[in-house]
This record gives C-alpha cells, sequence and structure tokens, in this order.
C-alpha cells in the first residue's frame, strides 16, 4: 500500500525546519512517501529573508519518492494554511499526515501513522491519529495504542471521511456546548481552557484551527488514537513560534518502538484520560505559579523604582 502523503508546513524557521527534514528522512517509509511542503509567504518585510532562506532550502530537499512545493505570496497565516492543505490532499488521496517546521519525529513515525491511517480507514468513530502524546505522568498505565477524545495537532493525521466533517464555524460550534456539562468535559473535566479558546476565537481575538478541530470531533463523539510513547518532540517551544512562548512543559522523550498493537474496540481509555487530566492539571499549576513569580517580580521592580524615586526626591529637597 501507498504510503499516505505528508504535508509539512513551513514559515520562517529554517533552522528548525532543517532539523524536521532531517529527522524525517530518517524514517525507513520516507523514500515511499509523497511530501507536499506548504511555503507561506512573508507577514512583514522583516520575515522575507527568513522566508527566501526557508523556500531556498526546500527546493533541495530530497530522500522522498516525490517533493511538491506549494509557495504562497500572500501570507496565510498557519491555520488557514493547514485548513487548505489538509483539505486538499485528504480529498486528492483519502489521507494525510500533517506536520509543522517545529516538529522532530521518530524514526518509527511513518511507519506508525501509516499502519494506524490503514488500520482504523473505515472505523468511523476514529477521525484522527497524534504522533505527539503529552508527558504522562504514568505511560506504564498506558496500552501500546489507545484513544482519547481530543486531538493533538503536532504530528497527526486523518481521513477524508473525517476530515469534511471540519466545521469553520466557531459560532456553531459553540451552539453545541451550551450544557455546563458539555463545557466541562469539553475542557478534560475543567482541566484544560478549550471551551475558552473556542470562544475567543468566535470573538475574533484568536486565530486558531486546532480547537475547531477538537469540537467539530466532539459533536461527532470522534476520538484521536495515540502511541503510549510520544514519536514527535516540538521543538519550537522556544519563543521563535507564532502562538508559542518559551517552555519545557511539553517535552518528551522520543520512542524507539518499531509495532504496536491496535485494538479493534473504539472507546476511549479510562487511564489515559486520568492521566492527560493529570498532566493538564500540573500544566496549569505550574502556569499559575509562573504567573504569580512574574507578578512578584514585577512588583518588586516597581517597588525599587519608587524607592529610588523617593530617595532622589528627599536629596533634591534636602
Amino acid at each position: 500500500m501507498t504510503p499516505a502523503p505528508i504535508a509539512l508546513f513551513a514559515y520562517n524557521r529554517p533552522t528548525h525546519l532543517a532539523r524536521t527534514l532531517e529527522a524525517l528522512r530518517d524514517n525507513p517509509l520516507a523514500h515511499e512517501s509523497r511530501l507536499h511542503i506548504y511555503s507561506d509567504g512573508p507577514k512583514t518585510s522583516h520575515d522575507e529573508p527568513a522566508v527566501a532562506q526557508v523556500r531556498h532550502m526546500i527546493r533541495k530537499t530530497d530522500g522522498f519518492a516525490e517533493v511538491t512545493i506549494h509557495e504562497q505570496t500572500a501570507n496565510m497565516g498557519l491555520a488557514r494554511s493547514i485548513i487548505a492543505g489538509v483539505t486538499e490532499l485528504s480529498e486528492r488521496y483519502g489521507s494525510v499526515i500533517v506536520l509543522e517546521d517545529d516538529l522532530v519525529v521518530a524514526p518509527g513515525f511513518l511507519t506508525f501513522m501509516n499502519q494506524a491511517l490503514m488500520h482504523y480507514e473505515h472505523a468511523s468513530r476514529v477521525m484522527a491519529v497524534s504522533g505527539y502524546l503529552f508527558p504522562v505522568e504514568h505511560p506504564e498505565y498506558l496500552a501500546s495504542t489507545f484513544f482519547f477524545s481530543a486531538p493533538a495537532s503536532w504530528g497527526w493525521g486523518t481521513w477524508h471521511r473525517a476530515w469534511k466533517q471540519f466545521q469553520h464555524d466557531s459560532t456553531q460550534l459553540l451552539t453545541g456546548l451550551r450544557a455546563k456539562s458539555d463545557q466541562d468535559r469539553f475542557d478534560v473535566d475543567g482541566a484544560y481552557p478549550y471551551f475558552t479558546q473556542l470562544k475567543l476565537h468566535a470573538s475574533g481575538k484568536l486565530d486558531v484551527w486546532g480547537v475547531r478541530w477538537y469540537a467539530t470531533m466532539f459533536a461527532a463523539k470522534g476520538l484521536c488514537l495515540y502511541p503510549s510513547q510520544s514519536l514527535v518532540q516540538n521543538i519550537g517551544m522556544d519563543g521563535s513560534g507564532m502562538h508559542c512562548n518559551s517552555s519545557s512543559q511539553f517535552d518528551v522523550s522520543l520512542s524507539k518502538s518499531q509495532t504496536w498493537r491496535f485494538s479493534d474496540q473504539v472507546e476511549e481509555s479510562i487511564a489515559a484520560r486520568n492521566e492527560i487530566r493529570s498532566f493538564f492539571v500540573r500544566l496549569l499549576d505550574h502556569r499559575q505559579r509562573g504567573g504569580i513569580a512574574e507578578l512578584t517580580s514585577r512588583l518588586r521592580m516597581m517597588a525599587g523604582r519608587m524607592k529610588g524615586t523617593i530617595s532622589t526626591a528627599r536629596k533634591q529637597t534636602g
């Protein structure tokens, strides 16, 4: 069976992209895979040199069965780029694997993704496959592969049968989450503010696609398949991304697995939900403590400035 096409979305980070391409080429299935690279146009003149470097690099990309480059003149932004690219390739090929320019994958990534896409091709409730797994505290509690209701957006795949259900209108998606119980479950039992993100998108304050995909899946009672150990590492949490601050909270150790067990029983794993929810709780607690520390630091700085100002004033009037 021909491997699913790979959609790789790039913008203005040539150093990150080089690592992404190198790791992807190390996958045994790379030379059999069609790679489509989507290069977004510069948002400002400041971005033009970096975008040019990216395009110079991707035009020399090899190691794949076929490389197709899609260059945009204007800046579409990540959300519009991903939606358009995934729609195009899933319609043409039936399924697609999706990566961004700051993701380093394990050597088994393409094998896992293709096996999962083939195994669950006709399982209508399975709407996505994720290569990334959050750094949960007890991965030993998880099966080789498992299902969870919320999809991850760092190295993932889907089918045309699922993606064609994607609801663009976040206001419409909010109408299906009127009940407080649905909102709580959507937020992984109150552990992560997905519902707030959806409201921010509806009000035009946040330009994202992932929470709309999750809300689409949630409405359809869809599930995402995960491996018990991550096959993807995000190297863009260094402050260089459009929507990410510097953080090590999502760092993982890449899996060395080459084989996985795929269950035909399609239902959410309670153990996985508990583990992922616990990770979200720890993440929120860390951010809150970080926010308090930052506020304390700013207050101390302001107090120091006020003290200096008062001291100067006293000397001038003394």
